[in-house]
């Protein structure tokens, strides 16, 4: 009995045939990969840029925090004259005051939008408050409350 090799042999179709078929394939595969690739490359950016926003964020609350310890040592250093830091007329604007006018030029030009404000609720008592807008965000405040014993 003869037996048949056919379901044995490999496909008859020419190699051109077979190319034919898979180009359009490869050139999809490649489409794909670099549609994947460049949504990739947009997390990354979007990414990149929330960090920033972050670090900048942190370090204006840095400066404030900073600036706010600066003008409490020099409040320290300067206990005969600390009514003269809410002056004048108790709005809480220093001008008046070398130090403390000094301060607000370095929030001024550390922090954008920046404002002090200091109040004396009882003697001996002060509240700093720093507060700054970047662009495009809202108001951020800072803070802090220190007892000075004269």
């Amino acid at each position: 009995m003869p037996t048949s090799m056919n379901h044995f042999q490999p496909s008859i179709l020419s190699t051109r045939q077979r190319r034919r078929g898979a180009a359009g394939f490869v050139l999809l595969e490649v489409l794909v990969a670099l549609l994947i690739f460049a949504f990739g490359v947009l997390g990354v950016v979007g990414l990149q840029a929330a960090m920033t926003k972050a670090q900048t964020s942190a370090k204006f609350r840095g400066d404030a925090a900073y600036l706010a310890q600066e003008l409490i040592g020099n409040m320290w250093s300067d206990i005969p004259n600390l009514d003269k830091y809410t002056k004048p007329a108790g709005d809480g604007n220093c001008t008046a005051h070398p130090k403390c006018f000094a301060i607000q030029q370095k929030i001024a030009a550390m922090l954008p939008a920046g404002q002090l404000v200091v109040e004396q609720p009882s003697p001996g008592l002060l509240t700093i408050t720093i507060s700054w807008t970047p662009p495009a965000e809202t108001t951020h405040i800072y803070t802090t409350s220190t007892a000075i014993r004269t």
